[in-house]
């Protein structure tokens, strides 16, 4: 067979399993995404091991994988069109709360727990670090299902999000840097220096030039000219993220869309993602981060350091952020559902974790703990997110029957009369 027909033949099962995967978590009343994840763990070296078949090239994982990179693009720049600039700006006060707290909790308790196990006092910093990060593509494809994305939550989450790549981008290149005796107020000031340069640049590009260049594109006689515009700017929003402000292409991607969601071809651009993201691209993403886990590497001496991490990942973000967005002034229930969004760490947290192996502040066992961590902590978010939306709309749904209830029962006494 082919390298091509491999490639076919390999993208047809992933994208078959994926879907089937997520109708059946629909129909036991999750969201798909949970079925995703899960079926990308059973066909990854954890189980079937599909990706090493004997009549497969190994060299086809890469290609999965860039697809997958492809998709968590797609899906951010898809939830910031979802939004507008005014309704996040709104929730600022919130999402840096949660976003702030929701880093700073989680990476003390790392800090606190790794001595327990052994840990000197670089490596459990690190460990701090590494659950101080947090993928919101989970969360937002989620809260997309449920549609919630809009919600005073929803609105919060992805702020909180930004602020949380912001810090943890921040800390980990200050800490890195003190780690190799380069580290200078300067070279400090330089990283957030670079970060604040690319947000203004990114917003002004999008408040002044984007709308007029998609505007003059749409007009031209070009197939799909608007679309593939989009998609351009999307991946320049990515590279800019990463090059010049030294964070994470989602973050670039999510800012394209918020700014692309204001130009008047926007249902256009949108239909056109949302059939090339759920077609194929975000399925890919979702059964890739499964098919990067080996449950079977988790070394017998880390299932007490993995049990102890998994439990201070899971409460450390739902405390700090929950406690974040109650002091921003949402009610208890909201900060509740907001912390619940933040404990995915899904790619996010295996790309911090394999910094450390590169630069020797992990080890196996750490290695393994922490994997199984972000296997955790992304399979119990979906399911925890709709449970508790669920518990929201059931209140919703009980305060209007209440209210009844009430006219009813001021209205008895003058008919009796």
């Amino acid at each position: 067979m082919t390298a091509f027909l491999q490639f076919a033949l390999l993208l047809s099962i992933l994208l078959l399993s994926a879907k089937m995967a997520g109708y059946i978590s629909i129909r036991f009343g999750q969201p798909s995404v949970l079925g995703e994840l899960l079926v990308g763990v059973i066909l990854g070296p954890s189980l079937f091991n599909v990706m090493h078949l004997p009549f497969l090239n190994e060299n086809l994982a890469e290609f999965i994988t860039k697809l997958g990179e492809m998709g968590v693009l797609l899906l951010m720049f898809l939830a910031g069109m979802e939004l507008h600039l005014g309704e996040l700006t709104h929730n600022l006060r919130v999402s840096a709360l949660a976003g702030t707290l929701g880093v700073v909790v989680p990476v003390l308790l790392g800090w606190g727990v790794g001595p327990l196990f052994g840990m000197d006092s670089a490596a459990s910093i690190f460990l701090g670090l590494t659950l101080g990060a947090t993928s919101v593509s989970i969360s937002a494809q989620t809260l997309i299902e449920l549609k919630v994305l809009r919600s005073r939550v929803g609105l919060s989450l992805l702020g909180a999000a930004v602020f949380d790549d912001i810090l943890v981008i921040l800390f980990l290149s200050v800490f890195l840097a003190v780690q190799s005796g380069a580290a200078s107020l300067a070279d400090v000031g330089l990283i957030a220096v670079r970060m604040m340069a690319f947000l203004v640049l990114s917003v002004a590009f999008g408040l002044w030039t984007l709308p007029w260049l998609i505007h003059r594109i749409a007009r031209l006689p070009i197939s799909q000219g608007t679309l593939t515009l989009a998609l351009v700017v999307m991946l320049m929003y990515g590279l800019a993220a990463e090059l010049l402000g030294g964070m994470a292409a989602i973050t670039g991607a999510f800012l394209a869309g918020l700014m692309t969601a204001r130009v008047p071809e926007k249902e256009r651009i949108e239909g056109g993602f949302h059939a090339m993201a759920y077609g194929l691209f975000v399925p890919i993403f979702f059964v890739n981060i499964g098919l990067t886990v080996n449950v079977r590497e988790l070394q017998t001496e880390a299932y007490w350091m993995a049990l102890v991490i998994i439990v201070i990942a899971v409460l450390g973000k739902w405390i700090g952020s929950g406690l974040g967005a109650r002091l921003g002034g949402l009610s208890m229930l909201e900060s509740t559902q907001l912390g619940a969004g933040m404990i995915s760490r899904g790619e996010v947290g295996l790309i911090v974790a394999s910094v450390g192996v590169r630069q020797g502040l992990v080890t196996g066992p750490e290695f393994s703990a922490i994997v199984a961590m972000v296997l955790v902590s992304t399979l119990v978010t979906p399911p925890l997110l709709r449970a508790l939306f669920a518990r929201s709309q059931a209140r919703a749904a009980e305060r209007p029957s209440k209210r009844e209830q009430a006219e009813v029962h001021m209205e008895s006494p003058k008919e009796e009369s």
